[in-house]
């Protein structure tokens, strides 16, 4: 009996720490991606911050409501979205007349301010939305491979695959 009141306590302790630290890690980690044209780091630095939410989101709750709040197939689509964006403002050098990744926004802004950098400050953006997306996928994956046997026939039950083939 005193175990379970253990056990109990360990997940009170480990939501409340989840709860607590989730928010810093995506505010710490967006600021990052934000600023990382004028501030050591940068997109990815930022994105592999964001994504660690999902590992504290897993440590308080518990592979269900990980798998449930973040969805896998949206952070897939995300990801290749980012990639198409990044993509798109490396093709606008060559559209200004110029070279792949070319920032040809650089004229805009005063020096140390937030949109200073001109495209170097959206292809940072993008970076950091792609890093988050697809290491928090990966994270997923992995995340999932952790759970409980118990927690992940249940999440194949509810979907309507039974058996071990699916």
């Amino acid at each position: 009996m005193a175990s379970k009141k253990r056990i109990k306590r360990s997940n009170l302790l480990l939501k409340n720490a989840a709860d607590f630290f989730t928010p810093f890690a995506l505010v710490l980690g967006l600021s990052v991606v934000l600023h990382g044209h004028l501030t050591p780091g940068g997109g990815f630095q930022g994105g592999v911050l964001v994504a660690s939410a999902a590992i504290l989101l897993f440590l308080g709750y518990g592979w269900d409501v990980t798998n449930k709040s973040l969805k896998m197939d949206m952070l897939k689509k995300n990801e290749a979205f980012a990639a198409v964006l990044y993509v798109g403002l490396a093709l606008a050098g060559l559209l200004a007349g110029s070279y792949f990744c070319r920032n040809i926004f650089f004229a805009n802004g005063e020096i140390g301010q937030l949109l200073s950098a001109g495209t170097v400050a959206f292809m940072n953006v993008t970076v950091g939305y792609k890093v988050m997306t697809g290491v928090g996928f990966l994270l997923l994956l992995m995340l999932g491979l952790l759970a409980q046997p118990d927690e992940v026939e249940e999440d194949a039950e509810e979907e309507g695959c039974a058996d071990d083939h699916c």
